[in-house]
C-alpha cells in the first residue's frame, strides 16, 4: 500500500509502525523512503487522536490488525480486541476531525472471510452476501465491518468499506500458505531440509489476487468510491489451493514430495472462495492485471534471495526451529 500511495506524485504518505519484537528494540520495517513513519498504539485511544491531530490527514487507509486466523483460534479474545478496538479508535478521531472542520475519508478494510462458508450457489460473492463469520479473526473482521458502517450512519462520517479477498505476493508474512510453501522448496532446494513439502488442507478453493491490485484497489476506492460504499476486491477465478503446489513444484529444481501435516489443519476452514467483483470493476475501473503464474514465480524467487543471502547456517537454524 505505501509503494502503491509513494507512486502517485500528488501524494504525501505517512504510514503509521508499530513495534517488531523481532527487530532491535526501537526499530521498525520501514517502506518506500518517501513514506515518513511514525510509530503509534492504535490501540490507545489518546494516541490515536493525538496522531490525528497532528497529521489530520484527507484519507485513511486503516490496514492494521491481526491477520493470523491460527492465532485468533489460540487467543479469540485478543485478536477481537486488537482489531475492534483499533478501529473505533480509528473512527472515532476521524468522527471528531470532521466535525471540527476537516474533511476525511476513511478506507475501513476488512475481509472476504466475513461471508463465511458461502453455499456453491450462492457464489460467487456479492457485497449484499449476508455476514456469516466461521472463525475468531472472521468475526473480529465483521465487527470492524459493521463498525464502519454505523459510523457512516450514524456519525455521517465518510467511510468506503472494502473486503478483499485472497491477496499474495512478494514481502508477505511467512506464516501464510503461499510463502510458507515456497519457503520450503526454497530451503528444500538448498538442502537445508528433506524434499518434502508439508501442506494443509489444499483441496480447498481460494480466490488469490496479487497484492499489488489489492493495493490499487484500495487507492481507487479512496480516489473513485461514493460515500459509505461497500466493494468486494478478487480476481472472481478461484484455485485450488493444490493449484499453487503444482506451480511452485513446476519450478523447483529437485524432485519434491507433498506431505499432509495435521498440525497445518484448521478447525473449520471454508471449502471456497469467489468473488463477484462486478462493483469494483463497474463503479472504480479495477479489474486486476497480474496473473497468478507471475505472483507464485516472484514469491519463490524472493524465498530463493532469502535462503541464499542468509547463508546454510542461518538457513539451517531458521529450519531447525
Amino acid at each position: 500500500m505505501a509503494d502503491e500511495l509513494a507512486a502517485e506524485t500528488d501524494w504525501q504518505v505517512i504510514g503509521t509502525v508499530f513495534a517488531d519484537p523481532t527487530l532491535p528494540a526501537g526499530a521498525v520495517r520501514r517502506p518506500d523512503p518517501a513514506v515518513q513513519t511514525i510509530a503509534v498504539d492504535l490501540r490507545d485511544p489518546g494516541a490515536t487522536h493525538d496522531l490525528f491531530a497532528q497529521v489530520a490527514p484527507a484519507i485513511v487507509f486503516h490496514l492494521a490488525g491481526q491477520a493470523f486466523v491460527p492465532a485468533a483460534w489460540a487467543d479469540p479474545w485478543s485478536t477481537f480486541e486488537t482489531n475492534v478496538r483499533m478501529q473505533i479508535n480509528v473512527l472515532e478521531a476521524a468522527a471528531k476531525q470532521a466535525a471540527a472542520g476537516t474533511p476525511v475519508r476513511v478506507v475501513a478494510v476488512t475481509s472476504m472471510e466475513v461471508y463465511g462458508a458461502v453455499p456453491p450457489e450462492a457464489l460467487p460473492v456479492a457485497e449484499d452476501c449476508p455476514l456469516a463469520p466461521i472463525n475468531p479473526y472472521a468475526t473480529s473482521k465483521a465487527a470492524q465491518d459493521l463498525v464502519a458502517g454505523q459510523y457512516a450512519r450514524s456519525h455521517g462520517l465518510d467511510v468506503v468499506r472494502v473486503r478483499p479477498f485472497n491477496h499474495i505476493g512478494p514481502r508477505q508474512d511467512e506464516r501464510f500458505v503461499v510463502p510458507a510453501f515456497a519457503r520450503q522448496v526454497a530451503e528444500i532446494e538448498a538442502g537445508l531440509r528433506p524434499p518434502e513439502l508439508h501442506v494443509g488442507a489444499i483441496d480447498a478453493e481460494r480466490d488469490f489476487t496479487d497484492v499489488r491490485d489489492i493495493a490499487r484497489g484500495y487507492r481507487l476506492a479512496a480516489q473513485r468510491a461514493q460515500a459509505g460504499a461497500v466493494y468486494n476486491l478478487g480476481s472472481g477465478r478461484p484455485h485450488r489451493i493444490r493449484d499453487i503446489v503444482t506451480l511452485l513444484l513446476d519450478r523447483a529444481s529437485v524432485p519434491i514430495a507433498v506431505v499432509t501435516d495435521p498440525a497445518r489443519l484448521r478447525p473449520v476452514d471454508i471449502p471456497r472462495t469467489q468473488c463477484d467483483p462486478g462493483k469494483a470493476a463497474r463503479e472504480l475501473g479495477w479489474v486486476p492485471r497480474v496473473p497468478l503464474e507471475q505472483t507464485v514465480a516472484e514469491v519463490l524467487d524472493e524465498w530463493r534471495a532469502r535462503i541464499g543471502a542468509a547463508g546454510p547456517s542461518a538457513a539451517a537454524l531458521t529450519t531447525q526451529a
